[in-house]
């Protein structure tokens, strides 16, 4: 049976497969920075009571899926992961320490859908990105 969590008076299960890409698409996240993003999203996320329960970074992209709390709009959520993410990223590997928004790294919307019953397929697609980007790099080859 599957487990779910709990508020004060509510038993819930909110899962959400949420995609953002960089400015531009960008390739921007690789080598050190990719490592610090999977700690900075995670802390980002319990700050927020949420959990990412899988998740993928490729370099012009990043898909999680995240578990959020009923009380908390999805748009908050994902919304605070990019903006003080971005303002992590500025302070740590772009030299900025003050008055810094954090505005130059993510492009300004993201992708989201719930994840319902289908969940082990949703999480399968995430942890098998590199593959279907790959098939799909083919693809576009051959046209």
């Amino acid at each position: 049976m599957k487990e779910y969590q709990s508020l004060s008076h509510t038993r819930w299960d909110c899962n959400y497969h949420d995609v953002f890409v960089p400015k531009r698409r960008r390739k921007k996240i690789f080598g050190v920075l990719r490592k610090e993003l999977v700690k900075i999203f995670h802390e980002l996320a319990s700050h927020k009571e949420s959990r990412i329960v899988e998740g993928h970074l490729m370099p012009d992209h990043i898909h999680m899926c995240v578990s959020i709390p009923p009380k908390y709009a999805v748009s908050n959520v994902v919304g605070y992961l990019k903006g003080k993410s971005a303002i992590t990223i500025a302070r740590q590997f772009g030299g900025r320490t003050r008055n810094f928004t954090g505005e130059e790294f993510w492009a300004r919307g993201y992708y989201v859908s719930t994840v319902g019953l289908d969940e082990a397929r949703v999480r399968a697609y995430i942890r098998n990105q590199e593959e279907a980007d790959a098939r799909q790099d083919q693809m576009k080859l051959r046209v």
